[in-house]
């Protein structure tokens, strides 16, 4: 291993070529990163006492020679932040300056040729940093002031115009331009015949703070493997993956995502900062190449339940719904289905029947409050009780099984979930909005879009009733007003909230928008009542619930 401090900016002029390995995480700083190390240059370029400011250290090996005076690609182990937020302070600055050299050395010309290109180069080989698939397009179009490509990086290109902004919003390139100069890093090149850049990279960043479960997970995967190999696994299996995840969110995704994986595997549930350690426990690095492919199989069928990947119209709704509902307790069950689903198992109608049934479990328990502490557990192992050649009667079979011998765990008949629907406050319900929904759009071949209602109480809310409701509800109408407000019965959906406000019931029925022009299924029959009382509520929550038992079913009968 070979250490110097040099600044940073001959550190890129003498550099022949940084790679990122596909092994590394894609560029991920934030303004908050950006904007302190800004701070930092402006501090030092405006303060002639400050001589350098050090920016922490590279780290990278080369194939046979090891400092930046030789003229092989430099593997970088770590400083990719660093190095790429440099690329883009300095590809902002040279379009800020123009034509001109505020500093002797920085003009455009200069500080392109110097630091971010190689003139005489062509290709990848033009660019002194290489950056993974994801973000490497977006910063060689930077770095060539051409238009981004189709599937920009966000990040990166949100960090530019950060620099951007703040360059234009100061209004001295000199102290830009010092501050620069006098940054500091230590190039640590290492010998690939001495050092062991895994564990170098791994004693760096061993205690996590620093690097997302995910990215941990494909160091391991793909770090300590022949080069030729990494490249194949990666853009086989491990891009695909990337890719269908999305940039935006593909860390929680996959975090989410290998937790369930785990749990379908190892039937215990790692917590989500412990992933990485719960995948190296179950996948040896002599068994990667099978691990993978199976990794890569599943992670296609969560993103067909989880992120509406599915191509089956029936599936996708299916699955809208259980995660409209917020069941990511369930996803491991649902990832063991899928894959039975998906290997000819389980059939279509089956697998469709077992979603609904999940689905009616744990939205029949919510209504009905009971806790939902063992819920994790119950669908960690659900699994162990499928029988394949029966496979939708051994599910029914096991919730009976459940409902009998533990009643934490069970699924409410028909008469337990009736009276909860009924009675229940369901206006300060979390899953008000999905219930709603689904009561509106059952069987509907043009699902109704939500974003147009709101919910709408029809007995009022205002605890100063207008002495119209006050007759209309009858002399106890205070007891009648606190026992079925938020009940299900006196809700609806209606895009004429503002209007509606506080007006008598008939006023609500006739005006423009009312319950008797509403299309919505909720509001069928309102319009050819002449009250709305005790009864009335009574007898359309009834009919809600009836509605409510078809939608969200029970176990059906042995």
């Amino acid at each position: 291993m070979i250490a110097n401090a040099v600044p940073l900016l001959s550190f890129l002029r003498k550099a022949p070529q940084f790679m990122i390995p596909i092994w590394q995480r894609t560029y991920s700083w934030t303004e908050q990163e950006c904007g302190k190390l800004w701070d930092d240059i402006l501090r030092a370029g405006s303060d002639d006492s400050v001589r350098a400011h050090f920016i922490n250290s590279i780290v990278y090996v080369e194939e046979s020679i090891y400092s930046v005076t030789g003229h092989n690609q430099l593997l970088v182990i770590d400083g990719q932040q660093r190095l790429t937020t440099a690329m883009l302070i300095l590809e902002a600055l040279a379009r800020y300056i123009g034509d001109g050299e505020p500093v002797p050395d920085f003009s455009a010309e200069k500080i392109r040729n110097w630091h971010l290109i190689v003139p005489e180069n062509s290709g990848d080989r033009r660019f002194r940093l290489v950056l993974t698939q994801t973000d490497k397009q977006t910063l060689f179009a930077l770095l060539s002031q051409k238009s981004q490509p189709k599937d920009v990086s966000r990040r990166i290109a949100k960090n530019f115009d950060f620099f951007e902004k703040k360059m234009q919003s100061h209004d001295s390139a000199e102290a830009i331009c010092k501050g620069l100069a006098k940054l500091m890093v230590v190039d640590i090149a290492l010998d690939r015949n001495h050092d062991n850049p895994q564990r170098i990279f791994e004693s760096m960043n061993s205690t996590g703070l620093d690097l997302t479960q995910s990215d941990l997970v494909r160091n391991y995967l793909l770090m300590g493997l022949e080069f030729t190999h990494q490249k194949q696994i990666y853009e086989d299996h491990w891009r695909p993956i990337e890719t269908s995840f999305g940039q935006k969110d593909y860390s929680s995704h996959f975090n989410r995502f290998m937790r369930d994986y785990l749990t379908l595997k190892t039937r215990e549930i790692p917590k989500i900062s412990a992933v990485y350690e719960s995948f190296k426990d179950h996948v040896p690095q002599s068994n990667i190449d099978e691990k993978i492919s199976e990794v890569q199989k599943y992670a296609e069928h969560y993103c067909a339940i989880a992120l509406e990947q599915e191509k089956d119209v029936e599936l996708l709704q299916a699955f809208g719904d259980m995660m409209e509902l917020k069941v990511d307790v369930a996803l491991p069950f649902l990832l063991e289905m899928y894959d039975d689903y998906a290997s000819g198992d389980l059939s279509k109608e089956d697998f469709l029947s077992a979603i609904r049934l999940v689905e009616s479990y744990v939205f029949r328990r919510a209504v009905c409050n009971i806790p939902t502490n063992t819920l994790n557990k119950t669908f960690a192992n659900f699994g162990r009780e499928i029988r394949k050649d029966d496979y939708l009667s051994s599910i029914c079979d096991h919730f009976r099984s459940m409902s009998m011998n533990n009643s934490s765990r069970r699924f409410p008949d028909d008469a337990e979930f009736q009276h909860n629907f009924v009675h229940r406050n369901s206006y300060n319900f979390k899953r008000k909005d999905y219930l709603l929904r689904r009561l509106e759009n059952h069987d509907r071949k043009e699902p109704v879009s939500m974003n147009e209602y709101t919910t709408e109480h029809i007995l009022p809310q205002n605890e100063n009733l207008s002495s119209e409701w006050q007759d209309m509800l009858g002399p106890d109408w205070l007891d009648v007003r606190n026992r079925w407000l938020h009940t299900i019965g006196n809700l609806t959906l209606t895009g004429y909230n503002s209007e509606y406000r506080d007006r008598p019931f008939q006023e609500k029925r006739d005006m423009t928008g009312g319950f008797r022009e509403s299309p919505l299924h909720l509001n069928k029959g309102l319009g050819i009542l002449d009250h709305w009382n005790e009864d009335a509520i009574k007898e359309r929550a009834a009919r809600l619930a009836a509605r409510a038992m078809q939608i969200w079913s029970a176990l059906p009968a042995q």
